[in-house]
């Protein structure tokens, strides 16, 4: 005999959610369990474990708005191959129109297609519920639950069960929102409005961690200090407007060239500055110098009908070998610089 479908289980699901409330210590448990961290991704955590004991499906994901149309997966349970475009397709859709999505048929559905001029299905078959997350009257993020193979029936809530799922999920869902506002303010408090890198104020917070853990475990630490060569001459001849144009795509190239584990800022102006934990003079140089060759390939300001090319004038310092403290790192990188702007700039030089 075949197991019950999703709708079949969501049917099912009613004993269980009344039992739930008239549970206060599983209610309290759960808030307590919500308020207990700031990280979005452990709140998520806590409504998925609570909406997969209730609302029992193959898989479940818990996400968050992102931007216009998009969202982010914060938790997930269980899952296949395509599960997750499912569930973000879903998710984006209970997002924009405000409410519950429920379809048998993920494969006909046209809610359920992909962006682009190639609008396809998301998956070739199962069935999905897709529930709002409210906060402050507004859907910020949804709980979606999958399953491999097509119901019956629609697989929906219906709308005393649904407001009994709102209703034990409150505490939890409100606990995410405040976790997601300070985790995009935090954020935003180190993150160069113009070029989304890090701002200078946390790339002196990481340098005094990094510097600190480099010291107790005896690894190399590098600073990369990056200027470009010839930057003035778009401000001045193109306008501040190009100007800005152009360091949105000088940051793109850095990071586009830079490793995972290297952490890149805006430290002013044209400057930026790159932090390398782990990597010594040698490993430096040579993602310096990768930077500094993609800078000179780059043609700036195409989409505004121009041509620009500009290089790079880098210098690299390096702990333990010619500083020891955060000051003496940083200066030993910007006098290695400058060395290279003086002696004819788009070059890279390396502390000693």
């Amino acid at each position: 005999m075949p197991p019950p479908d999703l709708a079949s289980r969501l049917r099912a699901s009613q004993s269980r959610l009344r039992r739930t409330l008239g549970r206060p210590a599983v209610l309290s448990a759960m808030v307590r369990d919500a308020n207990a961290t700031l990280d979005p991704e452990r709140v998520a955590d806590v409504i998925l474990a609570r909406a997969a004991e209730w609302l029992q499906a193959t898989a479940w994901f818990v996400l968050a708005s992102e931007g216009v149309g998009e969202a982010r997966v914060l938790s997930t349970r269980g899952g296949w191959r395509g599960a997750d475009l499912a569930a973000r397709v879903a998710a984006a859709w209970v997002i924009r129109n405000g409410a519950m999505l429920a379809s048998g048929n993920i494969g006909a559905d046209r809610r359920l297609v992909t962006a682009g001029s190639r609008r396809r299905p998301v998956s070739s078959r199962g069935a999905l519920i897709a529930i709002p997350l409210v906060s402050r009257g507004r859907v910020f993020g949804a709980a979606v639950g999958l399953d491999r193979h097509p119901a019956d029936k629609e697989p929906g809530l219906s709308r005393p069960v649904l407001r009994m799922v709102e209703g034990v999920l409150d505490p939890a869902m409100v606990a995410l929102d405040n976790a997601l506002r300070m985790a995009r303010a935090e954020a935003l408090s180190v993150t160069d409005d113009l070029t989304s890198l890090y701002n200078s104020r946390y790339l002196w917070q990481a340098l005094r961690r990094e510097t600190k853990r480099a010291s107790r475990s005896g690894r190399p630490l590098s600073l990369l200090f990056i200027d470009l060569d010839g930057f003035k001459e778009i401000n001045d001849h193109h306008g501040h407007l190009c100007g800005s144009k152009a360091l949105v795509e000088a940051a793109e190239v850095i990071r586009a060239s830079a490793r995972e584990t290297d952490m890149i800022a805006r430290y002013g102006g044209d400057e930026f500055a790159l932090l390398l934990p782990d990597t010594g003079s040698e490993g430096a140089i040579a993602v310096g110098e990768r930077i500094r060759e993609r800078v000179a390939a780059h043609t700036f300001l195409e989409s505004d009908g121009l041509s620009i090319r500009l290089t790079a004038s880098v210098g690299v310092a390096t702990l333990p070998d010619v500083a020891t403290s955060v000051e003496g790192l940083i200066r030993a990188a910007d006098m290695a610089m400058y060395r290279v702007k003086g002696s004819g700039k788009n070059g890279i030089d390396a502390a000693t």
